[in-house]
């Protein structure tokens, strides 16, 4: 367990550190003939209520004319901060050759799959499981191969054959359609269509491919924690598996876990933290989570995570200036995306807290998860970087 104080267990530490070393991952474990999960995935205080059959996530059609679609875009990025792309002008086989890929990864005799594992991303490729597994209160039932595409994109080489060329492909047919929806979103603001892009906003670019066993007590654990993504916006690929869920106020005024069913062909996009702070809170960064696996095949999904590729402490981010409103909100205060960085990529979807707005300084977190250890000061940083 970790200690009031941030301290880890001398029994926890010794058998994450076994995980860890055994460098197969969660598929290590279901391939190995686990019936039952490791006391250190176990998570409290979980709610896995039914999702309402009232509310759905809103599915776009591109290919309905552009100012109807438009319209449903903005609607979707403002009211719930996610929604479903159909007909964007990509090959559906494109799509479906990623996913199986990042599947044929995974699914790697053992002795191939660890060679790639590391916690160290400085290679831009790294293969692991829980990239908070020493920090986070339990850990998720995933594996995770990630990819930094840009701005410095890693040898090819380093990336693994058996998904090499699928996922390069997927990268630069992917930005292209973060392209047009950034340039939506930026119309929205009433800013000219480019103001992202010129926010390098397109350019901090890392492909994550989750891979989630079948799990054998899917009520006592996650596939992913609830939290928002520190990002500017993020495009996901899905299989048909399912267990993408968002929070959602419902018509009572209550919170309520809502399902992105996998509609065929599509891809969701969501709102970050970075764009809802950008857009002056106009756009909604949303929590959402992914349940335990409980299905007999493993699910597979991509997610690709944009953000600006400036990364100096003088690289400051906050509402645009140019807004046309007359009031900034009191808690959409400037933070330089070096903390963003610095943050999220050592605490990738650890975030807990149910008010996913950017606070002021001062703010303190009332009811989520803080990484033991940190300091103070560190801690509200990761609080504003993160939320």
């Amino acid at each position: 367990m970790i200690t009031a104080s941030g301290a880890i267990s001398a029994n926890r530490l010794e058998a994450l550190e076994a995980f860890d070393e055994s460098k197969v991952g969660v598929k290590g474990l279901v391939d190995g003939g686990a019936t039952t999960i490791p006391f250190f995935f176990r998570q409290t205080n979980r709610s896995v209520n039914p999702s309402p059959r009232h509310l759905s996530v809103p599915v776009v059609d591109l290919s309905l004319p552009r100012d109807v679609a438009v319209s449903a875009i903005l609607s979707a990025a403002r009211q719930w901060g996610f929604f479903q792309l159909l007909n964007y002008a990509l090959p559906i086989p494109l799509v479906r050759r990623a996913l199986s890929a990042v599947r044929s990864f995974h699914e790697l005799p053992a002795a191939d799959r660890s060679r790639f594992y590391t916690r160290k991303t400085e290679s831009g490729v790294s293969y692991f499981s829980n990239i908070d597994l020493f920090l986070s209160s339990a850990a998720s039932w995933r594996d995770t191969l990630q990819i930094k595409t840009s701005p410095t994109p890693p040898n090819p080489e380093r990336i693994p054959a058996v998904c090499r060329e699928e996922l390069l492909e997927w990268d630069a047919a992917a930005t292209e359609l973060a392209r047009m929806v950034m340039g939506i979103l930026a119309e929205g603001m009433g800013v000219e269509k480019e103001r992202l892009e010129m926010m390098t906003c397109l350019e901090g670019r890392v492909i994550v491919g989750h891979y989630y066993p079948p799990c054998p007590e899917p009520e006592a654990t996650a596939g992913v924690v609830q939290h928002t993504d520190p990002a500017v916006l993020t495009l996901l690929l899905q299989d048909e598996i399912g267990g993408l869920q968002i929070r959602k106020e419902g018509d009572d005024g209550e919170f309520c876990w809502v399902d992105v069913n996998p509609a065929p062909g599509a891809i969701v996009v969501n709102v970050g933290d970075l764009l809802q702070m950008i857009s002056n809170d106009e756009y909604k960064s949303v929590e959402h989570r992914v349940l335990a696996n409980s299905h007999e095949d493993a699910r597979v999904s991509i997610a690709m995570f944009f953000n600006p590729s400036k990364s100096e402490d003088s690289d400051i981010y906050g509402p645009l200036q140019e807004l046309p409103h007359i009031l900034l909100l009191p808690h959409s205060q400037a933070i330089s995306i070096s903390t963003v960085a610095s943050f999220s990529k050592s605490n990738l979807f650890v975030s807990h807290l149910r008010d996913k707005r950017i606070r002021q300084r001062n703010s303190q977190p009332s009811d989520g998860f803080e990484p033991p250890s940190m300091p103070c000061d560190l801690r509200r940083q990761y609080y504003l970087a993160t939320h």
